[in-house]
Parts: C-alpha cells; structure tokens; sequence
C-alpha cells in the first residue's frame, strides 16, 4: 500500500485496527511511534547498484489501555511527517515488536488494515546462476533399479 491509498482509507474510517498475519489484532492501544522515510542504497549480487524508498511507520503498545488512535489523528501525523517524507507517494512498511523487530508490508480489507510478510528475493537471479524452478512429477524421475526394498543403497 502507498501513502494515498492509507489517507484515502483513514477518512472513511470510525476507528484504526491493524491485523497480524496469523489473524491476530494489535491491541486498540497501540501507539504509531515512528515515521520515517528510509532509503536503502545497496548492491545486489549480480553488481547492479539499488536504490528503494519506503515509508515507515513503527507501531508500539504501552501500558496505556485508555489510548485509541483515532483515524483524525493518524492523518494528523501523516501531515506532520510530510516534513521528512515529502510528497512522493511512497510504499508503506509497518515495523512492529513480535519478539524482535518484525517488517511488514501494509494491505487493507474495507474495514482493518493488514499486516502482510515480506519476503527476500534475489534481485539478480540471471547473474548469479540460479536455475529456474519446475514442477516435475514424480513419475517423470528416474528409477535406480539398484535400489531396491529390502537392498543396502538407504
């Protein structure tokens, strides 16, 4: 998800609630602790020099179980943090303690915004030999006829 799409969903919004992958929602008194524009500059493994930008917001629960982030509210800090993300419509990335520092891509289902895994990749797969993954069934794979039940190749 983009930063237009987040404002477009929080004006529609009564109330702000985010779901981990596994179904289970972040306590109503979470905190969004953190908006940052991160800027990673790296070089993948087939030597291309990268560069990507999301916005980042780290979510946070405390002890204070009368907080509620109101959708106002969260608009309101996306205004203030126009100061360091400027007006791109960037990528989102939610950071949120689940006994380490978890990263997440953001979604949303008309009435809950979603936290969905990211995953890692090679960037340069043509570069660093990684051969294609097929499907084979196992009738296609060749029978040892040295290995048989009951024989010592196992």
């Amino acid at each position: 998800m983009n930063l237009s799409s987040l404002r477009c969903y929080l004006t529609a919004l009564q109330s702000v609630a985010f779901r981990l992958p596994d179904g289970t929602e972040l306590p109503a008194h979470f905190h969004v602790t953190e908006v940052g524009l991160i800027t990673k500059h790296f070089i993948d493994c087939g030597g291309v020099e990268r560069t990507e930008t999301v916005a980042n917001f780290q979510l946070w629960e405390a002890g204070d179980y009368d907080h509620r982030l109101a959708p106002q509210k969260f608009l309101h800090i996306l205004d203030v943090s126009r100061t360091i993300l400027g007006t791109h419509d960037l990528e989102i990335e939610v950071e949120y303690q689940q006994g380490t520092i978890s990263k997440f891509g953001l979604d949303f289902d008309g009435q809950q915004f979603l936290l969905v895994p990211k995953f890692t990749t090679c960037l340069a797969q043509d570069a660093c030999g990684i051969p294609d993954k097929k499907n084979v069934s196992l009738s296609e794979l060749p029978v040892f006829s040295s290995c048989t039940p009951g024989g010592s190749c196992c």
